[in-house]
Formats: C-alpha cells, sequence, structure tokens
C-alpha cells in the first residue's frame, strides 16, 4: 500500500471534505492553466503579426514592440517551469505535447566523459565477470566561458659564419602595428560592440572580472584604427551591393551625442547643432538591400549603411549615382 493511500482519513464524512477542497484546488489551477495559455496563445499571435509588418513604416516601435512581448512570453515560460503542477491522488492526467526536441549540431566538437563503474561486481549474484554488451550515451549542450590568451610569436634569430650577418624569421603583420592585440581579440570587441551592443565601458568591466584591465579609451583606439583596416572591405561590400540591378533603400532617425562644453554661439551654429551643449541631435542612417533570393537568384545577399548629420536628397542622389536599375522605396522625394 503507498503512502498517499495510507494517509487517507478512514472516516467518510472526511473523505468527502478531502475529495471537496481537491476539486477546488484543481478547478482553480485548471482555470490559471487556461488563462495562462490564452495570455500564451494571444501573445504569440500578437509576436506573429508583428513580425509580418516589422519592415513597414515605423518598423523601429515595432522592434521594440517585438523585445517587449518576447521578453513577456519569456518570463511566463520561465514561471512555468519553475513551478511543477502536481495532479490530485487517482486523477489520470491527459499526455501532453511535447515540443519535437532538436538534435544537437554536429558541427559541435564533442567532449566525451567514460563513467566507469569502479570494481565491477553484479548486485544479484555478487559475480566480477562480465561481458561488455553496449554502452549508453547522453548529449547535453554545454557553454565554455569565452577566455583569453597570450599568444607568444617567437623570432629565431641566426648569425651568418662567414659574414656575420643577422637574420631573423618573419612573423604575420599584426592588426594594429606595434599593438597588443591579436585579430580575434579586435573582431570579439567589434562585433560585442555593434552586433550585440555592448558599450565598451561594459566590456572593459566584464573583461576585468576575468582579471584583464582593458580600458575603454584603450579600446576605443582599436575601433578606430579596425575602421581603417575594414575600409576596403566595406567599399567591395558597397560594390557588390551597387551592382544588382534591384535595390531596396530606405532611411531612418537615429539619435546622435553632440558632446561638448556649453557654449555661445551663432545662430547658424546652433541651428546645425555646433553649440555643443552636450545634447543630442537627429541624424540619418541610409540602408540599401541587394536580396534576390524570392526571385530565384543564387547571387549573395548583402546590405550597406551610409550615414548623414540630415536628410538632404543630395545624400541618396550620390550614394546611388553609379546605380542603374530599379529602386524600391518610400516616397520620400529625395529618393
Amino acid at each position: 500500500m503507498s503512502s498517499t493511500v495510507a494517509s487517507l482519513p478512514d472516516d467518510i464524512y472526511a473523505l468527502r471534505a478531502l475529495c471537496a477542497r481537491q476539486a477546488e484546488e484543481l478547478a482553480r489551477q485548471s482555470g490559471q492553466l487556461q488563462a495562462r495559455d490564452s495570455l500564451i496563445d494571444k501573445l504569440k499571435e500578437q509576436l506573429a503579426v508583428l513580425r509580418r509588418a516589422r519592415f513597414g513604416k515605423s518598423s523601429e516601435k515595432i522592434d521594440r514592440d517585438i523585445a517587449q512581448l518576447e521578453l513577456a512570453l519569456e518570463e511566463i515560460e520561465a514561471a512555468e517551469a519553475g513551478l511543477p503542477f502536481e495532479a490530485p491522488a487517482g486523477r489520470v492526467e491527459a499526455p501532453k505535447t511535447k515540443p519535437v526536441r532538436q538534435p544537437l549540431p554536429d558541427h559541435l566538437p564533442r567532449h566525451e566523459i567514460v563513467h566507469d563503474l569502479g570494481e565491477r561486481s553484479c548486485p544479484c549474484c555478487g559475480g566480477r565477470d562480465f561481458l561488455k554488451s553496449g554502452r549508453g550515451v547522453t548529449e547535453v549542450l554545454d557553454y565554455v566561458p569565452a577566455s583569453f590568451r597570450v599568444v607568444r610569436h617567437v623570432q629565431p634569430r641566426f648569425v651568418c659564419k662567414g659574414c656575420d650577418t643577422e637574420i631573423t624569421a618573419s612573423m604575420p603583420s599584426l592588426p594594429i602595428e606595434r599593438g597588443k592585440p591579436g585579430p580575434g581579440l579586435i573582431a570579439h570587441v567589434l562585433t560585442a560592440k555593434y552586433c550585440d551592443q555592448l558599450p565598451l565601458y561594459r566590456q572593459s568591466e566584464i573583461y576585468a572580472r576575468e582579471g584583464v584591465e582593458l580600458a575603454r579609451s584603450t579600446m576605443a583606439d582599436w575601433v578606430g584604427k579596425a575602421s581603417v583596416l575594414m575600409a576596403p572591405l566595406i567599399e567591395t561590400l558597397r560594390d557588390h551591393v551597387f551592382a544588382g540591378d534591384r535595390l531596396h533603400g530606405d532611411d531612418t532617425p537615429v539619435p546622435v551625442l553632440a558632446p561638448g562644453p556649453r557654449a555661445k554661439g551663432t545662430q547658424n551654429d546652433r541651428s546645425a547643432g555646433l553649440t555643443g551643449k552636450g545634447k543630442t541631435k537627429t541624424g540619418r542612417l541610409w540602408t540599401y538591400v541587394r536580396d534576390g533570393r524570392p526571385c530565384g537568384s543564387e547571387t549573395p545577399p548583402a546590405v550597406c549603411y551610409f550615414y548623414s548629420p540630415d536628410r538632404k536628397g543630395e545624400h541618396p542622389q550620390g550614394h546611388l549615382k553609379d546605380f542603374r536599375g530599379v529602386l524600391h522605396a518610400d516616397g520620400y522625394a529625395g529618393f
């Protein structure tokens, strides 16, 4: 007899009262589950609508709304996982539909841990002679935190016995001449700043927790020098984008810091945002996309960006001066 059955009262009235309380609790939990499922369905429908409309006129606002809805769904699903639901005794629950678990990516390296039995002895007869009959394999996805390392470039020197000329083995050029960062570190800093929206001062705090002191000003110097290094790549990318016969173009406002101490200026200076009051002004980010995949093109898609301090028509005219083809854009006269 199970402990649950043994703990039930023998009195029939007490049993009825217990059943009534369990029925009320079950009804309450069922109502909560229904309300939660309705909210999840509603949020998912709103997300689907927003994703379909995210390339419209107010795409920035829609992206913020999508982010808020995603956070709401995360909170609900996390709360559900942290609060186990126990069905009342004797009640058989309908099997829940489980999500299909995707296999772990094949390209990831496998780190195998073999769990040995140690001293083998049969739990039934105590025997110690065994035949191997296979093995069970369980794969879990784990994460190894990123780590720093110091790469030592050693260049042996040699002296000619005949004329005492000294020669040294060559080494690859560094991204920043006489600088300390390797290419992997610079790529990581740029990706964190521009793809993951991690400002340099936050990166500095993160690296300090690992015992590596990297000042914000130092990384800012790396970013500036890296932009010069990547200029040929950016030009090649832009040439690829404008080499197509169809483009999608758009512009969006971006807040731009105008740092500096408060200073008096002329009316023209104030209108141009040159007074240095430490506030923000509005710039424009121009985007051009080449993507023929919906039409069956196998040409790799690409996107390029241009910045301007205002929205004058001279900017898109300069961007598109050598383009010949069809431009898909809104009704802005500058296009």
